[in-house]
């Protein structure tokens, strides 16, 4: 006897549907179907005609009384035991969405899993949807750097299209060419330059020194200006539609990395023109060093050949939740903390903790369990203040480190088949 086959049954032969799915026969008892009257072969037996039974499978034999369906096998037998048992489990070996057309065929749904199933099945079914609806908006909002192909077409009919795709495909995809990958390198390269060209300057024994004129330092920075500069405006250039291009976080991020530079040239040059004439700009310095501040941005440029950082900058923008959360507990825990210790330690003459200001710098310290121990509790009321708020902040820094490395480790799980993909095809 095939397997599927009711090995023991009760009742005439009569009685017995038979069923082909897929190749596979079985035989079932007919009040077994009829438990399940709503779903595709409990209504498929209580038809009266041959064209009614054709609209619900596939094809029906009457000499044999065979009903056919060219569905999986073995997704059916799932769907059988659930006939015969009352309790439908799923298969992890298949594919959740294939899993649920199949189900859904047959009229059962979802919800008729059982608890054992259903948890971890519309969990993997939420986990593949955002990552597939996550997938369009990936390009735009972290700065893949491999060149979406749907963007390629953009360039039709434009000026210079050929010179400008090709434009684009050197400096937006490394995996392109040799050139490519030379120029991503060169871009890395410079960018380390500046980053230590500017650690360096900031030492005492060079910024004084070259305070008066211009040290190798400054022309060495001129040059990594003027190369992101040139980057930067060939990739407006290039981009086949420009004012999408200059909303991008990265392109953003190299925006704020070269402005400060010009900006800062033309307060100096309008300072030393128009000193003695207009005193407001006596305090011009201080808005120098404030642009000079912005340098820092210069770090984040990075993130256009780091994958890591990129996977960092997607994390905290699908952690928002999680990560103001951790904000806002922290933050009570602060507020709470630090009045709690203020009024244990205000009778203390020795204490540091004299005001809740002071205590706000404590309790910060104290829950983020950094401890630089320069204000702490002197009685044993404080220090016992002072221990519930170091665990407290333990378990509060804890709470959604799973969270938020669950979709760190996402982004990569995303992005290594593309990545695959496009090594493949270099």
């Amino acid at each position: 006897m095939m397997y599927g086959q009711v090995l023991h049954h009760q009742g005439r032969e009569e009685d017995l549907v038979n069923l082909n799915v897929g190749g596979t026969h079985h035989k079932v008892e007919r009040y077994v179907l009829l438990r399940f009257p709503n779903t595709r072969v409990g209504q498929l037996i209580q038809c009266c005609s041959d064209a009614a039974i054709l609209e619900l499978c596939d094809d029906y034999s009457p000499a044999e009384q065979e009903y056919y369906f060219d569905r999986s096998p073995q997704v059916f037998h799932c769907v059988l035991n659930f006939y015969r048992t009352g309790h439908f489990h799923a298969l992890e070996e298949l594919c959740v969405f294939c899993f649920s057309q199949e189900i859904e065929y047959w009229g059962i749904g979802e919800l008729d899993l059982e608890a054992c199933c259903l948890e971890w099945f519309l969990e993997r079914k939420d986990e593949l949807e955002q990552n597939a609806s996550g997938r369009s908006s990936n390009a735009s909002s972290s700065g893949e750097i491999s060149v979406v192909s749907s963007d390629l077409w953009r360039f039709e009919g434009t000026w210079c299209s050929d010179v400008r795709k090709f434009m684009w495909q050197i400096l937006e995809d490394p995996n392109h060419s040799k050139c490519s990958k030379g120029v991503a390198v060169v871009s890395v390269l410079v960018i380390l330059t500046s980053i230590v060209a500017m650690c360096i300057h900031s030492m005492p024994q060079f910024r004084y020194a070259t305070d008066s004129e211009h040290s190798v330092l400054d022309s060495l920075e001129f040059i990594c200006i003027i190369f992101f500069s040139v980057e930067f405006v060939l990739r407006v250039l290039a981009a086949p539609q420009p004012w999408r291009f200059l909303g991008n976080p990265l392109n953003m991020i190299d925006m704020a990395s070269i402005l400060p530079f010009y900006v800062m040239l033309a307060f100096e040059r309008l300072d030393e023109e128009d000193e003695e004439e207009n005193q407001h700009l006596v305090n011009m310095g201080k808005v120098v060093q404030v642009l000079r501040l912005m340098r820092a941005f210069r770090v984040l440029k990075l993130a256009r050949h780091s994958e890591g950082v990129r996977a960092f900058g997607e994390t905290l923008k699908n952690c928002q939740c999680e990560v103001g959360l951790l904000v806002l507990f922290i933050t009570v825990g602060i507020s709470f903390f630090s009045t709690f210790i203020y009024y244990t330690e205000k009778e203390d003459a020795s204490s540091k903790l004299s005001s809740i200001p002071v205590c706000w710098w404590w309790a910060i310290i104290s829950m983020t369990t950094v401890g630089y121990g320069d204000v702490y509790p002197q009685t044993a009321a404080g220090r016992i203040v002072a221990t519930l708020c170091i665990l407290c902040g333990l378990l509060v820094v804890s709470l959604p480190t799973t969270i938020i490395m669950n979709n760190f480790s996402k982004y990569f799980d995303k992005n290594t088949p593309k990545r695959h993909l496009s090594e493949a095809k270099t």
